[in-house]
């Protein structure tokens, strides 16, 4: 047995043939997932990967190893040189290969059995590890939300029932929960970080970002909605299993992990002592990952939100950025001018001006600040224009002049000296804005009373035979959109007031594949079957206000 005192297991990364070792290595993990623990040098040959069984999979191809595509099969001695080699760097372990010795000369040849080391082992999983996460795009599993609360339903049930919990049973759920637990943290994590990839582009395929944005919208808005549903369920089951005592659970599953415990090399500590130990870790350990799991789904105050409200809110970020990125797209493809944009190519203008002169004419035509005491009007002048009732198109030479004093020229006044102007009477024009004003009023006060409802109706219902009126209506999808946009993911009913406060409705949601229709003047309106309630609030302050 070859005794490696100082490992180096990644050495052969830096290595001139680092393709041949790694596939020698490749093809020990591969007897090992077959539980096959020694080669020698021919069983490495004959497993050698080859082009007809090359496979996708980055576990299980070489080529896919850091070190690029797998080299031809190699010699006898090329292979002897590259397992010792390895053996040296501390991956593989030699020992002397004495099974199938059956003269003496065969004893005094050299033959070797070759197997994984530890080192080796981590080494391999350390790679295949990096080159997972690297390549991981993640996924939002709502699959594994509904394995989660369906394993902590049946460890609650071990939690309620007056007997000790059964070790296997526990251990086994408390496993199982772990694994899926994990799972959807870090393909959550990875997938919001692909995410953000995905936004930040830089590569210029707007094509495809434009194509690839709404199955990804849909995909993040399904989950958030499942994420508020199940993660309200799992919370509730969490709260229940600690309220029925998480302790004695946990106890179970320490227990029982302590029976496969390796004993300590202390020779004086007993059996039992040795055990209660391994009891103690295991217990610290169930209760670090119960913590874990709750922190990430329970929230603690306002302060500390979990986890999943954290990815729940960075989910909606997400959809937010990926629309905002592609409202930039489209502005960047419209080639829409603003007038940042305008500023600046104005700016390159005056650069570019060959003179004063040319930069003044451009600051006139731009800006058009030129002095203009001539357009100045008096109440005759605008009495003739409404007279004549001229067309916008009307040349200025074609229309009524505007007399100008020559005192204006003289003096630089238009006032003459003396007494002031008469004063334009305003007053009629007021008492026509303010009777607009009272019936506009009135129109919005009808369409309150209108919608206001006696109680809870259902929408269909809501307009009745006749329908809504245009501005009923418009009142109607004013308050709608304010309750929608209040309502939170998941949610079935909702509550809001109008942006005047004139208005309360409460929404909630009856069934969301049957559509009704709600006619109006304006056309007809389609949306799944709420009940509705609206509440006009004026009417409500009058009537207390009476009181």
């Amino acid at each position: 047995m070859t005794d490696v005192s100082t490992p180096q297991p990644f050495a052969y990364l830096g290595a001139p043939n680092v393709q041949l070792y790694a596939t020698v290595l490749a093809v020990f993990a591969r007897a090992k997932q077959r539980f096959t623990v020694h080669l020698r040098p021919e069983d490495v040959l004959v497993d050698w990967p080859r082009e007809s069984d090359r496979t996708d999979s980055p576990a299980d191809s070489p080529a896919d190893s850091p070190a690029g595509a797998a080299p031809p099969l190699p010699d006898t001695e090329m292979l002897v040189q590259a397992l010792d080699k390895l053996v040296e760097w501390g991956n593989l372990r030699s020992d002397a290969d004495t099974g199938r010795v059956s003269t003496v000369e065969d004893f005094n040849r050299a033959r070797k059995i070759y197997q994984l080391t530890r080192h080796g082992q981590a080494a391999l999983a350390a790679i295949d590890h990096y080159e997972q996460a690297l390549g991981q795009r993640g996924r939002l599993q709502t699959v594994a939300l509904a394995d989660i609360a369906e394993q902590l339903a049946a460890l609650l049930v071990h939690a309620e029932a007056p007997a000790p919990p059964d070790q296997a049973g526990v251990g086994l759920l408390l496993f199982t929960l772990t694994e899926r637990f994990t799972g959807l943290a870090d393909n959550a994590e990875a997938f919001m970080s692909s995410l953000r990839r995905a936004v930040d582009f830089t590569d210029g395929a707007e094509d495809a970002f434009l194509a690839y944005k709404d199955r990804l919208i849909e995909y993040i808005d399904k989950f958030i909605a499942d994420l508020a549903n199940r993660g309200a369920q799992i919370a509730g089951l969490i709260e229940r299993i600690e309220a029925a005592g998480i302790g004695r659970i946990l106890d179970a599953a320490a227990r029982r992990d302590a029976v496969d415990a390796v004993p300590e090399d202390d020779a004086d500590s007993g059996a039992d002592d040795a055990y209660a130990a391994a009891v103690r870790v295991a217990a610290r350990d169930w209760e670090n990952r119960w913590r874990g799991l709750r922190e990430w789904f329970v929230s603690t105050g306002t302060r500390r939100p979990s986890q999943a409200r954290l990815l729940r809110n960075a989910a909606v970020s997400g959809i937010t950025n990926l629309v905002n990125t592609v409202a930039a797209l489209n502005e960047r493809r419209g080639g829409r001018s603003d007038r940042s944009a305008d500023l600046r190519a104005l700016a390159r203008f005056f650069a570019q001006a060959p003179d004063d002169a040319a930069a003044h004419r451009l600051w006139r035509a731009a800006f058009a600040l030129a002095p203009a005491r001539h357009l100045t009007i008096d109440a005759q002048t605008e009495d003739a224009w409404e007279a004549a009732d001229y067309p916008p198109g009307t040349p200025w030479a074609d229309a009524e002049p505007m007399r100008i004093s020559p005192r204006l020229r003289e003096t630089g006044s238009y006032e003459r000296r003396g007494a002031p102007n008469r004063a334009i009477d305003r007053d009629a024009g007021r008492r026509l804005l303010a009777a607009e004003a009272d019936r506009e009023a009135a129109e919005i006060a009808e369409a309150r009373r209108l919608l206001a409802t006696d109680g809870p109706v259902l929408l269909s219902e809501l307009a009745g035979p006749d329908g809504l009126d245009l501005r009923a209506f418009r009142l109607f999808l004013s308050v709608l959109g304010d309750a929608l946009a209040a309502r939170r993911p998941g949610a079935t009913t909702t509550t809001a007031t109008s942006g005047d406060g004139s208005m309360e409705i409460r929404l909630k949601l009856v069934d969301a594949d049957r559509v009704v229709t709600v006619h109006t003047d304006d056309g007809v309106l389609s949306g799944p079957e709420h009940v509705v309630e609206i509440v006009d609030l004026t009417e409500h302050a009058r009537q207390a206000a009476a009181r």
